[in-house]
């Protein structure tokens, strides 16, 4: 135990001894550490002083350049402003200079104007002298001629104003027909150009409503077998009944364009028959199409044999009949021209029974007057003149034939037929709901025709003719002339285009005749 103490004991001293060994050694260090420090630092300090002298003496010999270029550029910057100053100076005092130049001269002109004024106002003066002297000639003059003609002025001034008037009326009338004249040598060409144009403006109206039928199929799936493989289908209805078949994307129809209304009438019954079958294909078409055809004849025939037999008209050239019954598909202002027809025989018999005539041959004109509507539009001109040369064809009497031909007097009406037949066929047309007009719009259109018409002073008396398509005026011989006429024509036709409104046109004829009437006693 005493050994192990003493060892500790020896530690011990021996660790405190090195602890203070190592202290003083650190101590020693750390002063020449602190010794070099400050050596440096005072090094540092003194070339610190040293560069601040320099930058100092830099900075002072820089401020005493820039100030030595400020007043150097301050100097020039002066003497250019000096310059401009002086150049100023140079330009106001010439404007100065033409300025008083200019007073000068505006002075002088004022001093002529003032004295142009002056003489400007003697002259005034004088043609004032002159103006009173030469009112007092021409009043003077009136009075010497007013005693010398017998007239006052007014008067004559009435007088040559109504002269230069009747003298330019009756010019313009002439150089209108002069024209009208001139007009008619041209025509052809000029009908043709305005025809076209109405073409090109309504045809698209006009022939979807008149030359355009419609069928619905029971589905859109149809479409396909209607046109067929390749097309065969389509091309065999179109060859086989002469329409035109148009499937476009409308849903469920098929659209049937002909102007012949007959062979549209046979496209669409067969069409719609083969929809029902359920077989199309170009054999089937084929013999479905000659059914067709067989039946719609039939049925035209049976049409014109039954109008006939409703007449009790006997004797008629099957041919004639065949296009009676034609007429069933034709439409006039949206009236059927067969009923129409027939309404126009029954009135001209009715007419004829109360003249005493033959009701029968008075029927037969009646009924065959519009005949020429069922073959028009594959023949070109009037239906009057078309239905007259058929009449006549088929072995029609001539008194028959000449009625159908003058029921729109394209021939003049020279027997008491033709003006029953053309009576008849206004009756028929002008029957309220008959071309969608009521009684009220018709008897008004025709009134206000004649008011028109009876609105001017030499109008004797005014008639309302046609069903209201034509307006006869007569008036006094005395009181116009021929040339006069033609300018009333034309003035009672612009009063009825700005007054009333009425479908398709509107004739306006002018009568003007002498009658010497005597006795013999």
């Amino acid at each position: 135990m005493e050994g192990q103490l003493i060892i500790i004991i020896v530690a011990l001293i021996a660790l405190i001894a090195g602890v203070g060994v190592g202290f003083v050694l650190r101590k020693g260090v750390l002063g020449k550490e602190i010794k070099n420090s400050e050596e440096r630092a005072k090094s540092v300090l003194e070339q610190a002083e040293k560069n601040a002298q320099s930058v100092l003496k830099e900075a002072e010999l820089s401020a005493k350049d820039l100030a030595f270029k400020a007043k150097v550029s301050a100097d020039e910057d002066e003497k250019k402003r000096r310059q401009e100053l002086s150049v100023i100076e140079k330009r106001l005092l010439s404007k100065e200079d033409n300025l008083d130049r200019k007073m000068e001269q505006i002075d002088r002109r004022e001093a002529d104007l003032k004295k142009a004024d002056t003489n400007l106002e003697n002259k005034r003066k004088e043609l004032a002298t002159i103006e009173s002297r030469y009112e007092a000639m021409i009043e003077e003059s009136k009075q010497q001629l007013e005693k010398v003609s017998g007239m006052t002025a007014e008067e004559a001034k009435k007088m040559l104003v109504e002269s230069m008037s009747s003298e330019a009326t009756h010019e313009a009338a002439k150089k209108i027909k002069q024209i009208e004249d001139e007009a008619r040598d041209q025509a052809e060409h000029k009908s043709r150009k305005i025809v076209s144009l109405a073409i090109e403006r309504m045809a698209g109206e006009w022939v979807q409503e008149a030359a355009v039928a419609v069928v619905k199929l029971p589905s859109d799936d149809m479409k396909g077998r209607v046109i067929g493989r390749e097309g065969r289908n389509i091309r065999s209805l179109e060859a086989a009944t002469g329409v035109d078949m148009i499937i476009d994307d409308t849903p469920g129809a098929v659209v049937l364009s002909s102007h012949n209304p007959i062979r549209r009438e046979i496209a669409r019954v067969t069409l719609e028959r083969l929809l029902t079958d359920g077989r199309i294909h170009p054999a089937r078409i084929e013999e479905m199409m000659s059914k067709v055809t067989q039946e719609v004849e039939k049925g035209i025939r049976e049409a014109g044999q039954q109008a006939i037999m409703e007449l009790d008209i006997h004797g008629m050239n099957p041919e004639l009949v065949r296009l009676l019954g034609a007429l069933k598909y034709r439409y006039s202002y949206a009236q059927n021209v067969l009923r129409h027809s027939i309404e126009v025989g029954f009135m001209c018999g009715i007419m004829a029974v109360e003249l005493g005539m033959d009701q029968k041959i008075a029927r037969r004109a009646g009924v065959l007057h519009d005949i020429g509507k069922a073959v028009s539009h594959e023949i070109e001109g009037s239906h009057a003149v078309i239905g007259g040369e058929l009449a006549r064809k088929y072995g029609e009497s001539p008194l028959i034939a000449h009625a159908v031909w003058a029921h729109h007097e394209d021939i003049p009406q020279e027997t008491v037929l033709d003006h029953l037949v053309e009576a008849a066929d206004a009756l028929s047309g002008a029957r309220p709901g008959a071309r969608m007009e009521s009684a009220e719009a018709y008897i008004k259109r025709l009134e206000d025709l004649e008011r028109i018409a009876t609105s001017y002073n030499q109008v004797e008396k005014a008639y309302a003719i046609q069903a209201g398509r034509e307006v006869r005026v007569m008036v006094s011989p005395e009181k116009m002339s021929d040339a006069d006429s033609v300018m009333l024509s034309k003035d009672i036709a612009k009063k009825i285009e700005s007054e009333m409104t009425y479908p398709g046109q509107i004739r306006v004829t002018v009568i003007r005749e002498t009658r010497a009437v005597e006795y013999a006693k």
